[in-house]
């Protein structure tokens, strides 16, 4: 596969074309990357609202009734159920980890096996989540054979 890079003056006429014989899971996953590069998310950190990149979240995490996206720097209260964020964000390589976890696989450094069936995830933020044997194949099959 060929890669070009056009340089451009106006930034509102940057785009992504992706020329291809034929759809393939290969293009569509390079699609859901691209896509996901644009998605801007809001949420709360000491009672102020910000805005930040879905690309930037290493994962989403519930804990009682709240959900919170976890970046490089910051932790952001998301309002929305984590279902709702897996739902929407499945096709932009987020992948559950367990009842209460979300994973960025585009984030994902590696997984290890850990006791009793579970792995553990080690994001590129040096993170170490704990994958439960519930979603542990699913995952597995996300990051060993493909999406």
């Amino acid at each position: 596969m060929k890669v070009t890079i056009k340089r451009i003056a106006d930034p509102q006429a940057e785009q992504v074309i992706i020329e291809c014989v034929k759809e393939n899971p290969d293009i569509k996953d390079i699609e859901a990357y691209v896509l996901s590069k644009g998605t801007l998310l809001s949420g709360m950190e000491d009672e102020r609202f910000y805005s930040f990149r879905l690309s930037e979240v290493f994962y989403f995490e519930a804990v009682g009734e709240r959900v919170f996206a976890y970046t490089k720097q910051r932790i952001f209260e998301v309002k929305a159920r984590l279902y709702v964020l897996e739902d929407a964000y499945r096709d932009k390589f987020f992948v559950r980890g367990s009842k209460s976890t979300l994973l960025n696989l585009m984030l994902l450094d590696s997984i290890s096996p850990a006791l009793n069936g579970r792995f553990t995830a080690h994001m590129k933020n040096g993170e170490k989540i704990m994958i439960s044997r519930q979603y542990a194949g699913t995952l597995k099959k996300a990051v060993l054979g493909g999406k």
